[in-house]
């Protein structure tokens, strides 16, 4: 194949001339980063179809070349800072858009981590130009004159380099040697690219290793736990619709969160990114790992119930996921045991038949008519 372990980036990719070129250049042994614009479902089958051939693909949406692109970066990750996000990534395909990375964070307060796939000269310029980290692999980008034009860049400018190991593009040596994706064939890529870094006498690193599959993603994390003392970024991939991704990620990143795995985190779901930090939000609360924010506990229903519960407690954790306060709030079914059960809340309500009372630490304060509960709660909670 002549273009064996070169790396073509070919815009327009999705479709048209652009798709012919990429499938062409993917059969002349080329791997390919597909740069498109609009709707990602064309990019995702030209990925397949070079997939198909033998050779790697990644699609990139992003395209901060011009002004307006750069500005509705910025909306969005000021959108993400409002709602708690405490670190961002974009992804940059380009030359132009790693030049655009010192716009970006002159207007941002967030640390900003940029995306890198295979070409280590977007690696550098981002640097140069205020990354405050990178995610590149560098088995990905060529030979070692270029890791080592990378690690001198990064130790210059005091980057970090995140290694990201993806079960979706493991090596296929490694898918050879185990026979399919598994924690060890994980762990073994990410110390491959650690060990190239290493050999440059370069250790500011934080490595993740996701996989869509939880059960196998904690235990490449243990794993690889277990062999480094590296930070390490935690996420489950792919994880889907947030029905079921923030499942999979309560349960893929919240159950090495309590056994003290971990260091930071990116819930991963087929949403609005906003959507993504009050899920990760909701799971560092539930590990006890985060202090500030509201914790809404409520009882299933039952025959005691007296009133419509559940959309009172969905409408009370709707205006209550931007609040701060380090607290407790319950919402219980029943003013028969709700007060008592519910005594560890800092504030609280328990229906009845046509009022309600209002609760602190499992006294009642007063009653209050049904159809006022919410409100009635929301002003106590503004006291607090």
């Amino acid at each position: 194949m002549k273009l064996e372990g070169k790396i073509a980036l070919v815009t327009g990719a999705s479709q048209g001339l652009g798709k012919a070129i990429a499938l062409k250049l993917a059969e002349n042994g080329a791997d390919v980063a597909i740069i498109f614009v609009g709707p990602q479902e064309p990019a995702l089958e030209t990925k397949a179809e070079i997939e198909a051939l033998g050779r790697r693909a990644e699609c990139y949406p992003c395209d901060v070349r011009d002004e307006q692109a750069v500005e509705a970066t910025v909306a969005q990750i000021r959108r993400l800072a409002a709602a708690g996000c405490q670190i961002v990534r974009v992804a940059v395909p380009n030359l132009a858009a790693a030049k655009a990375v010192g716009k970006i964070k002159e207007a941002i307060d967030l640390p900003l981590v940029v995306d890198i796939h295979f070409d280590y000269r977007l690696a550098i310029a981002a640097a140069e130009h205020g990354a405050d980290k990178i995610r590149i692999n560098p088995g990905n980008i060529g030979g070692e004159d270029r890791v080592k034009a990378v690690v001198d860049c990064c130790r210059a400018h005091k980057v970090p380099i995140r290694i990201g190991v993806n079960g979706g593009s493991l090596e296929k040596e490694l898918l050879a040697k185990y026979g399919r994706v598994t924690p060890e064939a994980l762990v073994e890529s990410a110390l491959g690219h650690v060990a190239l870094l290493e050999k440059y006498d370069f250790t500011d690193i934080c490595i993740s290793v996701k996989s869509s599959d939880v059960p196998l993603n904690m235990a490449a994390y243990r794993l690889l736990h277990e062999r480094v003392d590296y930070p390490l970024h935690l996420g489950v991939t792919e994880a889907g619709t947030p029905s079921m991704g923030v499942l999979k990620s309560a349960i893929g990143i919240g159950g090495l969160l309590c056994e003290g795995i971990g260091d930071t985190m990116r819930v991963s779901l087929t949403a609005d990114p906003v959507e993504e930090v009050y899920a990760a939000k909701r799971i560092l609360r539930a590990c006890g790992l985060r202090r500030s924010g509201v914790n809404l506990i409520s009882c299933p229903t039952c025959g005691r119930t007296a009133y419509d519960m559940i959309p009172l407690a969905e409408e009370l954790e709707r205006r209550l996921e931007d609040c701060d306060k380090p607290i407790t709030v319950a919402v219980m079914g029943c003013v028969v045991n709700g007060p008592g059960e519910a005594s560890a809340a800092d504030i609280g309500v328990a229906g009845g038949k046509g009022e309600g009372l209002i609760f602190r630490h499992g006294e009642v304060l007063y009653k209050v008519a049904q159809e006022k509960l919410l409100d009635a709660l929301l002003e106590e909670i503004e006291k607090l």
